[in-house]
């Protein structure tokens, strides 16, 4: 499947080399030209928002691929979309702005990591192809772009439950120039001691900021969350270890 085919150059010679495509496009205008300039093709031209697909739907039973040069402006919107569906693909070939690309492949610890990074590291492994210049568009973009491959896998030993882990990751990376007990109290609206509180009880500094935390961490706040609903410990006790910022532990510590 392809998202956003445009004009159809790469359409028709993807529509050459399988059996069965689908080209998604929102512009009625391009649907009426892609139908007629791809008659007689294996490609079904579909009408709508890529947002609103439903690919259990599209391909019941199956598994399928998605490739496209991605619309910068809803980027982030489209491919979390597709990765809360990973379970129906074999993969994804998207060009993306490269900024994006960078937060897509970044790793804990880095300027570019965040909330996507982490959607990603969840759902697929993320291998870079190529860059692209802007002097290969007319008219030339602003900005660079990159082309990144996507390969659904399962995340070994993810428990949480996704909606709270993402609402724990979202709040500690509302104010990333603070500190995570800092965002976490206002991201989640918490007492900053009830934030340093849940933060020791999941063995971590809370001086940390939140790119310093890779999904582990993550899930064992999540799972601190979701063990006491809304309320978010004020104590406590016996934690021999904590998380230091640069991702290792030092024993017997008790940070704050």
């Amino acid at each position: 499947m392809e998202i956003g085919p445009g004009l159809g150059v790469l359409t028709r010679i993807l529509a050459q080399k399988t059996a069965e495509m689908w080209a998604v496009e929102v512009d009625r205008q391009k649907v009426t030209l892609l139908r007629q300039e791809l008659r007689g093709l294996p490609v079904e031209i579909l009408q709508g928002d890529a947002l609103k697909l439903d690919l259990a739907g599209l391909w019941p039973g199956r598994k399928g691929y998605v490739i496209g040069n991605l619309p910068y402006y809803i980027t982030s919107p489209l491919l979390n979309h597709f990765l809360a569906q990973a379970s129906l693909l074999t993969g994804m070939t998207v060009m993306v702005q490269k900024e994006v690309a960078d937060r897509l492949l970044a790793s804990p610890g880095g300027k570019a990591y965040g909330v996507l990074s982490i959607a990603v590291r969840l759902a697929a492994e993320a291998e870079p192809l190529m860059e692209v210049p802007a002097a290969a568009f007319w008219p030339p973009p602003k900005v660079r772009s990159a082309v990144v491959r996507l390969i659904p896998r399962p995340y070994p030993g993810f428990r949480a439950e996704r909606a709270d882990f993402f609402r724990v990751v979202k709040a500690a990376f509302g104010q990333r120039r603070k500190n995570v007990a800092n965002s976490l109290a206002a991201g989640l609206g918490l007492a900053k001691e009830e934030a340093v509180g849940i933060l020791k009880a999941a063995g971590i500094d809370s001086r940390c900021r939140a790119e310093t935390l890779g999904i582990e961490e993550f899930q064992t706040l999540t799972d601190l969350v979701q063990q006491r609903g809304e309320a978010f410990p004020r104590e406590v006790t016996g934690v021999t270890s904590a998380t230091t910022c640069t991702g290792f532990r030092e024993e017997g510590k008790d940070e704050t």
